[in-house]
């Protein structure tokens, strides 16, 4: 009964890793995108200086 137990909780531990794997690519590509949109979004900036919309 503790092998099948053990093997379980093995399969639950794994299929939660994959989920939040997959689920921190998915964040990752959003903020990937995110961050190249602030390349092509420039808003005019005082003066002759181009901006950006983030401050990084």
């Amino acid at each position: 009964m503790v092998p099948l137990l053990l093997v379980l909780l093995l399969a639950l531990i794994l299929f939660g890793a994959g989920f939040a794997l997959k689920a921190l690519w998915w964040i990752a590509i959003i903020v990937l995108v995110v961050w190249l949109l602030g390349f092509v979004i420039r808003p005019a900036a005082h003066g002759s200086r181009k901006g950006r919309w983030y401050r990084w």
